[in-house]
């Protein structure tokens, strides 16, 4: 229920607002919007997405993924089957991560499919939710050539892309 008072919250609204959390941290990603990555994570917060990938603060990884995808020609982030666990304003959840990141070798365009898990540990600091720690679980991926249609993208991975003139989003 939606109250308009941001001090009162209830064990869904935590819920639901880290479940909204994870899906701007997917958003931030693919529109390659670091201040949006940057408030995922609180100032402390860390990330480790394991040997020879990278371990440090969150702020640090965003800034890791920006210079990755920046050589790449585009990629789709998405987060899905979300468990919360609350203790009244810490957190922990558990979410599945799918990526699909396309580069170009040549001639040949190459799409590498990732999943994998964030298991994360979640405060509620200064009336808003954030990540303290991140744990990525890499599950599984490939790698394959693709071919893509005839259908033009439409989005960018910048502040360009359409979706901010209709969210209208503050970052």
């Amino acid at each position: 229920m939606e109250t308009g008072r941001s001090d009162i919250r209830t064990p869904e609204g935590d819920r639901q607002a880290i479940a909204q959390m994870l899906y701007l941290y997917c958003r931030a990603m693919d529109r390659m919007d670091l201040p949006l990555g940057y408030s995922i994570w609180h100032e402390d917060g860390t990330a480790d997405y394991g040997e020879g990938i990278f371990h440090g603060t969150g702020r640090g990884f965003v800034d890791f993924a920006a210079k990755a995808h920046a050589g790449m020609v585009t990629h789709s982030h998405q987060v899905t089957a979300i468990i919360v666990n609350l203790d009244g304003d810490r957190a922990a959840s558990e979410s599945y991560v799918t990526a699909a990141l396309r580069i170009k070798d040549g001639d040949r365009l190459l799409e590498t499919t990732t999943r994998g898990r964030y298991l994360d540990r979640w405060s509620h600091r200064g009336g808003r939710w954030a990540i303290d720690r991140r744990i990525y679980v890499h599950d599984l991926d490939d790698t394959r050539e693709v071919q893509p249609t005839s259908i033009p993208p439409r989005s960018a991975r910048d502040r360009s892309d359409p979706s901010y003139a209709v969210l209208e989003f503050r970052t």
